[in-house]
């Protein structure tokens, strides 16, 4: 799942209609907020819950963004919009020190699926490393699913007290920042390297780590391994059983948050040659959902290259050059 802010840009015609926005995008934010429509309800910020139009939310849109230091993000996964989130980094009330959530929605086709805590701990973490020590909130009276959430994440009552737009009383709430703790995880992962040279990688799309394509792999089991949690995550993730990890390519770290804390992940890389195929298996559309894999593509070492030189974010750093050598090496040896 990855954050992206909304554009500010206003609507040309009619003037002060609300943000010019794609039609795409618009159709999906009318969807998405007409989702909820038991919240619609009962917070009255549409004049029919029932008919929420795209110049409403455009018009919604562009009165949130009209706030100084406010930021409307829009959350992806799996491809798809799946929650819209609205912040303020400092509220209008001069004595308050913290920054605010002031509106958090996910699209109801994907409820119950993590994504409301996902979307809330990326907006921590953003504002943790804006230096930010706590964030607020408030929470209407008439949703207490909404209380239940929040509370649920940490998040302590502070005040209770009528809200500034239309004095409908609600329970401000708030979370301390601290600095997250930091834990250690080990993992493996497996270079497939078809005939051609080509290597298979996985497109990820994790809370942590946003967009970005790696080797197959994943942590280790305790007592597992290097070589034993390699071949595990191989076959869970690509449904191969006949494949076995070779030499070690490289050892590697990076580090990442993970709700409240921050992972330093060490990792073993093999390698292995194998045949250009498909991943396969009756098990591997729920492995790859739990894991936030969107899709594999079996990369050339020029375009690898290529695509790294441009940004695009592969795991490990570097992965064409060391199989360049890897193959060199190979060739040598034999």
């Amino acid at each position: 799942m990855i954050l992206e802010a909304l554009p500010s840009g206003r609507g040309a015609d009619p003037p002060g209609s609300g943000i010019d926005l794609p039609a795409g995008l618009l159709t999906d934010l009318t969807a998405l907020y007409a989702s909820r429509h038991a919240f619609q309800a009962v917070s009255g910020d549409f004049p029919d819950p029932d008919d929420i139009r795209p110049e409403q939310v455009a018009r919604s849109l562009a009165d949130e963004l009209a706030v100084p230091g406010a930021e409307v993000l829009l959350a992806r996964g799996e491809g798809r919009l799946v929650g819209v989130v609205v912040t303020l980094a400092h509220h209008p009330d001069p004595v308050d020190p913290d920054p605010w959530i002031g509106l958090l929605i996910v699209d109801a086709a994907v409820g119950r699926q993590g994504y409301g805590r996902r979307i809330a701990a990326a907006v921590e973490a953003r504002f943790r490393a804006a230096g930010r020590t706590a964030v607020r909130l408030a929470v209407l009276d008439a949703n207490p699913d909404g209380l239940a959430f929040w509370t649920a994440l940490g998040y302590e009552p502070v005040a209770h007290r009528p809200d500034r737009e239309r004095g409908r009383p609600c329970t401000v709430l708030r979370k301390p920042l601290g600095e997250p703790a930091h834990v250690e995880r080990r993992a493996a992962r497996v270079a497939v390297v078809a005939p051609d040279g080509a290597v298979l990688l996985f497109r990820y799309d994790t809370p942590e780590t946003g967009v970005h394509w790696a080797l197959p792999g994943g942590g280790l089991e305790p007592g597992e391994s290097p070589r034993e949690g390699a071949r595990r995550e191989l076959a869970e993730e690509t449904g191969w059983t006949d494949l076995a990890p070779g030499a070690l390519l490289r050892t590697w770290e990076h580090e990442f948050p993970r709700g409240t804390v921050r992972v330093r992940q060490y990792e073993h890389i093999h390698v292995t040659p194998g045949p250009r195929r498909d991943p396969s298996g009756p098990d591997l559309a729920a492995a790859h959902a739990t894991d936030g894999i969107l899709g594999w593509r079996w990369w050339s070492r020029t375009d690898l290259a290529a695509a790294e030189a441009e940004g695009v974010r592969v795991w490990p750093r570097g992965l064409a050059g060391l199989l360049d050598a890897w193959e060199a090496g190979r060739t040598t040896q034999e």
